[in-house]
């Protein structure tokens, strides 16, 4: 299983439906996409700072706003289907489906989720991975360093993953990877491990 995180940067991009035609057509169940916030998250921090609401309530409303993403992406490919707890990620994985994960119901029923901003959607991908027994987790982000190992440290500093991504993504039974938006090229005819590891930048 693939799960398969896409930034809410890429929104208004044509590489958004690139991607999402690429889960539609190769998925046959084993691909689960996670939505980022994007501007539905950005609305959230903005009304955090206005209403000075906790974090925890904060981090109700982010969830909300990357299931607000996700729908999104599914109305953007109808080939895709959602799925907002594991009887319906299995269910959508029997039909041969490609799935957008609707994360909030999910992550408000595990106590082992941090409720502040130190967790994002990357991290929250890392978790779902590691709950569904998956052996890979690609981030797709708007652009990435050029390495083909990056340094947890290193990319935690400067923004590119969140700060407790090490605590759900390294050493876990799934490998994680950096790609950037324009990868899609890669994967018109499929993904698979031999492209992604000639693209792809792995985490460590």
């Amino acid at each position: 299983m693939w799960v398969v995180k896409i930034g809410g940067s890429l929104l208004g991009s044509p590489e958004l439906e690139r991607w999402l035609e690429v889960a539609a057509k190769f998925s046959d169940g084993n691909i689960i996409i996670v939505p980022g916030g994007g501007v539905f998250a950005n609305a959230v921090r903005e009304a955090q700072i206005l209403s000075k609401i906790s974090d925890a309530c904060a981090h109700r409303l982010a969830l909300l706003a990357m299931d607000q993403f996700g729908l999104m992406l599914a109305n953007m490919n109808p080939l895709l289907a959602t799925a907002s707890s594991e009887m319906e990620i299995d269910e959508r994985t029997w039909q041969h489906r490609g799935i957008i994960w609707l994360p909030s119901k999910m992550v408000l029923n595990s106590n082992s989720i941090p409720q502040n901003w130190d967790m994002t959607s990357d991290s929250l991908a890392a978790w779902l991975a590691q709950k569904l027994g998956a052996q890979h987790l690609i981030l797709v982000k708007s652009d990435k360093p050029n390495d083909k190992k990056l340094c947890l440290k290193t990319i935690t500093k400067d923004g590119l993953v969140d700060q407790v991504f090490g605590d759900f993504a390294l050493n876990k039974a799934f490998s994680p990877w950096i790609i950037k938006k324009t990868d899609f090229v890669h994967f018109e005819d499929g993904i698979d491990i031999e492209k992604l590891g000639k693209i792809a930048s792995s985490i460590h």
